[in-house]
């Protein structure tokens, strides 16, 4: 009997874990709560609440509808209001009764400012302190050490996915409320150079083909991979080989024309056409994860993601530690056959006239194209892993309630 009470136990565990998979809509949390509607709206339209719902062991700091016309007075931008609510978002789980039990009474938590990179220093920090009376103060790190806004109480709480919970007035931060340029108004190139990518960005920079095609696509959304310094400097001979187009078209291979944070690049596997996809000349790559690793793939090589540059929708830039290269206009290595290829593979590689008609950068610059990319299997395993996961509960629940019968 004891061993049916534990296995009963452990299946109710995992029917619980496939539940809260379906993690929380911070739009729903709030909407239950119409005190907070002005900063639900705000989440709403500075497109915040997305990027809230694909995060988990997260703090909202919410701001009721005096706090936010407090805030509003000041008519800021609204990129400049979504950088101050970015630092109203704690990338750790704090509820009421943690609140109270911080060690040491103080704890200093990141929040989604300093997530995008925008935030210098410590600027993207939220001190917490725990004060006698029960008092929970919290202020922003660059705001001299002054703790003027309070916890009012527990909103909503998911252990230990979410947690919202209403403070008395905005955080104040010089660096948070500063003039927030567009993005069109970014300096994507300027941005890069200062970080790492600036022989890539000078390339860009002088190719006004590409350059442009980068600039139509920053308002609508844009996902930068760039090379870092020396790898790519390596590169250049091979670059200064191609023809002008194939110039273009290459770096143009570095952008993908939709924002994609670093969390939805760690949730989906797949292909993902880029700037110069063009028909028949696709131009892209697979995006594969594994735990906190994200690698791009092409038929040519392997590249690592290794630092985020900026991440605030609708633009995000990553540096990756080699230079990605096209199947288009670079041919794989070989690999080594333990035995002969079967007489099939000895066959020229198909497709090859039909590219050279569509775009003159479809042709490799080396002797012969590499074979086509064949669909990936895995990549479809990815997209159905999650409805699996919840036939996986329901049969689990059915299970658990025979059991407890």
């Amino acid at each position: 009997m004891q061993q049916r009470q534990h296995l009963v136990l452990l299946l109710f565990s995992f029917f619980l874990l496939f539940q809260t998979s379906n993690g929380h809509n911070i739009t729903r949390l709030l909407a239950k709560h119409p005190s907070l509607s002005t900063f639900n709206h705000y989440l709403t339209l500075t497109h915040l609440a997305q990027e809230i719902n694909r995060r988990t062991t997260i703090t909202v700091l919410a701001l009721d509808n005096t706090a936010m016309s407090s805030l509003l007075a000041k008519k800021p931008s609204i990129y400049t209001l979504k950088n101050i609510l970015y630092l109203h978002v704690l990338l750790d789980y704090f509820g009421a009764k943690k609140l109270h039990q911080i060690t040491n009474g103080t704890a200093l938590a990141a929040t989604m400012f300093q997530a995008t990179g925008v935030a210098p220093g410590v600027a993207g920090f939220v001190n917490i302190t725990d004060f006698k009376g029960g008092k929970v103060g919290f202020g922003a790190e660059d705001n001299g050490g002054s703790l003027d806004s309070f916890f009012v109480k527990s909103v909503e709480e998911i252990p230990y996915n979410i947690s919202v919970i209403q403070i008395s007035k905005a955080l104040p931060s010089a660096i948070a409320e500063a003039p927030t340029p567009g993005p069109s108004e970014l300096n994507i190139t300027g941005i890069m150079s200062a970080h790492g990518c600036k022989v890539f960005a000078d390339t860009l920079l002088a190719n006004s083909e590409a350059m442009g095609t980068y600039e139509d696509n920053v308002n609508g959304g844009l996902t930068v991979f760039c090379p870092l310094d020396d790898p790519f400097k390596a590169f250049l001979p091979k670059y200064k080989n191609l023809t002008a187009s194939r110039k273009a078209s290459f770096l143009e291979f570095f952008a993908v024309p939709v924002y994609q944070s670093l969390s939805m690049l760690k949730s989906n596997n797949g292909l993902m056409n880029t700037l110069a996809t063009d028909g028949a000349s696709k131009f892209d790559f697979t995006v594969q994860n594994e735990g906190e690793e994200v690698t791009l793939k092409t038929k040519v090589n392997t590249v690592k993601i290794i630092g985020t540059l900026l991440d605030e929708e609708p633009v995000a830039i990553y540096t990756i530690d080699k230079v990605l290269m096209p199947r288009e206009l670079f041919k794989a290595a070989p690999t080594p056959a333990p035995a002969p290829a079967p007489e099939e593979a000895a066959d020229a590689p198909k497709g090859s006239k039909s590219k050279s008609k569509s775009k003159s950068a479809s042709t490799p610059e080396s002797d012969s194209p590499a074979d086509s990319p064949d669909d990936d299997p895995a990549d479809d395993n990815a997209a159905v892993s999650f409805g699996g996961a919840r036939f996986a509960a329901v049969r689990l629940s059915f299970l658990l309630v025979f059991l407890l019968l």
